[in-house]
């Protein structure tokens, strides 16, 4: 597991795991321009809070890797860059680090980072494959998290070899788990679109979030197939899911009271603010900051800075003066 959590990485990096005929849907969303927007932009508000945790900006490193020595220097970087910035943090899933414990080295990041929202993960399949709330637990405490994720990533599975295929009933054991877990618990997929049928299916679980991870960035069946075959052999299959735009409309229309999270193809300032348009509470990274993490947390951070600086200018000019007078503002034209 651990060699094919490295190729993971390395397929990742590569321009073909990326979505080649999809885009997110996210250009198509209209921002406003206020030649005399009346505000300062260092006046702009950019602090938020998500799942009871402040936040400097509305913005999560998404969930990447771990369970090998790299993926723990990835995981450190961020952690340290979240910190001196006041943003959250997912961790990749955590798998590995309950059937390895030897691995579970690679996700402790609590030392350099003590008071960032950290967000644990699991895959949802192994819910249905014997997992309960023991596991779930273990998982959020052994690292210090503050919340669990469960990613949902049929594709993938499908793509990978030996993945986990037998999801029937899934929904009802979800929904029979989620509810005795006490932290909070985050439903998202890896990269292909929560869909509206889904999220009807587990209204009754009571997740605090839905990250929708929308069709538009990094495609997993794309990387799944790099790494099996070290080429896409089903182009087509890859290309499947809901893009992000189309994903947080449907997900602002199944369940309007409940935070968004939007990643999935998030790669600019812009996008996050048209994000926040559509509905979202906060934006999750993960893609573009692989490489610089893989350089240094001073790299993650200066990346991060940018982004977040081309946030606050689209608001700025936009006239929002904070990420809520932003949130929920896009016009839907359907």
């Amino acid at each position: 597991m651990q060699t094919r959590k490295l190729r993971h990485l390395d397929a990742c990096l590569r321009p073909e795991s990326q979505y080649a005929g999809v885009s997110t849907g996210l250009t198509a969303v209209p921002w406003p321009y206020r030649a005399l927007p009346e505000l300062d932009l260092g006046g702009v508000d950019l602090g938020t809070s998500f799942l009871g945790r402040p936040l400097a900006a509305p913005v999560l490193i998404g969930a990447m890797t771990g369970g090998a020595e790299r993926a723990g220097t990835i995981n450190r970087n961020l952690a340290r860059a979240a910190s001196r910035l006041g943003l959250g943090m997912m961790l990749g899933s955590q798998r590995v680090m309950l059937e390895r414990p030897e691995a579970a080295v690679s996700f402790q990041v609590r030392d350099v980072a003590p008071d960032i929202l950290l967000v644990g993960n699991l895959g949802a399949a192994q819910f249905g494959l014997g997992y309960g709330a023991a596991e779930a637990i273990r998982a959020v405490r052994e690292v210090g998290a503050d919340a669990l994720a469960i990613h949902l990533n049929p594709l993938q599975e499908a793509m990978q070899a030996g993945g986990d295929t037998r999801w029937a009933g899934l929904a009802a054991r979800l929904t029979e788990v989620v509810p005795s877990l006490p932290f909070p618990v985050v439903l998202k997929e890896v990269g292909h679109g929560l869909d509206a049928a889904t999220i009807r299916a587990v209204r009754g679980a009571g997740f605090a979030a839905y990250d929708v991870a929308g069709a538009g960035g990094t495609s997993w069946a794309r990387v799944e197939q790099l790494v099996r075959f070290g080429e896409v052999r089903s182009p087509e299959l890859c290309e499947l899911g809901v893009p992000t735009a189309r994903a947080l409309r449907e997900a602002r229309r199944e369940a309007p009271g409940t935070p968004l999270i939007a990643s999935g193809g998030i790669r600019t300032g812009l996008d996050a603010a048209r994000a926040l348009a559509l509905g979202a509470q906060v934006v999750a990274v993960a893609r573009p900051l692989l490489e610089p993490a893989l350089e240094s947390a001073e790299a993650a951070e200066a990346w991060l800075a940018g982004f977040i600086h081309e946030l606050r200018v689209a608001l700025f000019v936009g006239g929002y003066a904070s990420v809520e007078a932003a949130q929920g503002t896009a016009v839907f034209l359907d």
